[in-house]
């Protein structure tokens, strides 16, 4: 028999390892699919199923039980390694350095193995770091609710916890901006001695829990095997990438055409109705109406798929300008909701001061207004007032979460300090290290501070709608250096793509 995990053993080797095999399929997938579509996914909830598939497998030759906390350092470690393709740049900015820079604009720009490892490191420590000192803002102050995330939460907690999924109170208190914690009913960690129950009343949830996790990896492994034989298929059979759905003339003139891949079916899966309903009245209106209106009014008098003088490119305008102006409104209703909010919490706070002490609320009240008397303190002559009640929860409000983990599991003030300034100085010498002269040290410091400021938007952004507006961060951050960066600097363009690779990479 297994001995049971020691007692906060969340960091383990054979956990790092598992993420990291996991996490190299989705970064894999994720770097196919971004390079088509811009889109990439993290794909936590998959990541943490086969985590946990993985350890089921091996769960005869493990030296110590496979926990919940575990559960999430491989879902960690495979996300992280699944964004690794939008966060480095990888399927948008080093690309059009390759492809899309001219000879007067600094390019083409091939940047070789190495260069790329070091821009990698010097991005994907800065965003992991200051993403610390924000956990407590956002998480335990303001609640925000992280659908995602607290849905990988259930998900890990149903697979942990003997088939018992969350309670509707705990669902509902999430869904208000609660937590879905990893911990027992009892308050007691999950790293515990799973022997010390009854083995008799565990046994029928026990095999309830192998009947669910193997059920969803036979699912998974079927949708894996009639994926793989449609993509080869595909593979010989060029005609099925490109349907003709509406017509040979059609496809040819306009480009309309259809790819059935399987793999875009489960993207849209994971992105929900919200997304793709959207993206198919883009497409519907940009190659349905732009394009066609386009080619007769002689705005884009070339053939279709000509970027320089087709439809294909003027229609990347004018999404262009509606993503921009999107993600401006967005981010700024992001931005100024919350000062909006506490003025006029304020606002509330002081007029009703101002009613209680000019008397005015007390015309309002019943004459038979009764107060209860306190246990134990009968012979108090004034009761408690409203105003004691309010200062206590308000009391309790500032120091709801200050003590929410040991101080043993707690990233210490100092450690986020130094290591927030070591990797601000390691993004800066990286870029400076594979761009040299072409980018100037004071745009890189520039963006990286603007990085640091739109990235507390695009969190806040996530946790409440859990969607990271990447793309228009990194488009406000190009436009910002648009604006300072005159049109004659001979690295104008490589400098916008730059503060818009360090703005996602942030986010």
């Amino acid at each position: 028999m297994a001995s049971p995990s020691p007692q906060g053993r969340s960091f383990t080797v054979r956990g790092v390892a598992a993420g990291l095999g996991v996490g190299t399929v989705i970064c894999s997938a994720n770097m196919y699919f971004g390079l088509q579509t811009g889109w990439v996914s993290i794909m936590s909830m998959p990541s943490s199923l086969m985590g946990f598939a993985i350890f089921q497998l091996l769960k005869p030759h493990l030296q110590f039980p496979f926990t919940p906390v575990e559960n999430v350092l491989v879902q960690s470690v495979a996300g992280g390694m699944a964004i690794m393709p939008l966060g480095c740049g990888f399927v948008g900015v080093i690309p059009a350095m390759n492809y899309l820079l001219g000879a007067d604009e600094q390019g083409p720009l091939s940047l070789s193995m190495w260069q790329l490892i070091v821009w990698s490191i010097g991005l994907c420590y800065f965003g992991v770091v200051f993403a610390v000192p924000l956990r407590h803002q956002v998480i335990i102050r303001e609640r925000l609710r992280f659908p995602s995330g607290f849905s990988t939460a259930v998900l890990i907690r149903v697979l942990h916890g003997r088939g018992q999924s969350s309670s509707a109170q705990e669902l509902d208190a999430a869904a208000k901006g609660g937590f879905a914690s990893l911990a027992d009913s009892d308050d007691d960690p999950l790293l515990v001695d799973e022997t010390s129950s009854n083995v008799a009343d565990e046994e029928p949830e026990a095999a309830s829990k192998d009947v669910d996790w193997a059920y969803n990896m036979k699912l998974l492994l079927v949708s894996f095997l009639v994926s793989g034989i449609f993509t080869i298929c595909n593979y010989f059979l060029p005609i099925l990438r490109d349907l003709p759905i509406f017509g040979t003339v059609a496809a040819s003139t306009w480009l309309w055409t259809l790819n059935p891949s399987l793999a875009y079916v489960g993207q849209g899966i994971i992105m929900g109705t919200e997304t793709t309903l959207h993206m198919t009245l883009g497409a519907v209106v940009g190659w349905g109406i732009l394009s066609p209106l386009a080619k007769k009014k002689g705005w884009a008098p070339g053939p279709v798929d000509d970027w320089e003088n087709g439809s294909k490119g003027w229609i990347v305008w004018v999404s262009l300008a509606i993503m921009l102006v999107d993600a401006v409104v967005s981010l700024a209703y992001v931005a100024l909701r919350p000062l909006f909010a506490n003025h006029a919490t304020r606002a509330f706070t002081t007029l009703r001061e101002w009613s209680q002490r000019s008397r005015i609320a007390a015309l309002f009240e019943r004459s038979h207004q009764y107060s209860p008397i306190p246990h134990g303190e009968e012979d108090q002559d004034e009761p408690a007032t409203l105003d004691d009640d309010d200062a206590s929860i308000a009391s309790n409000d500032e120091n709801v979460g200050l003590d929410d983990a040991p101080a043993e599991q707690q990233v210490s003030t100092r450690i986020v300090t130094w290591g927030l300034l070591a990797s601000v100085l390691l993004c800066i010498l990286t870029t400076r290290i594979v761009f040299g002269d072409l980018v100037p040290l004071y745009a890189v410091v520039t963006a990286v501070l603007m990085a640091l400021v739109l990235s507390i938007m695009g969190v806040r952004a996530l946790g409440e709608t859990d969607l990271n507006p990447v793309s228009g961060i990194s488009k406000l951050a190009q436009l910002f250096f648009a604006l300072i960066i005159p049109q004659s600097h001979k690295s104008s363009v490589l400098i916008n793509l730059v503060a818009g690779a360090i703005s996602e990479a942030v986010s």
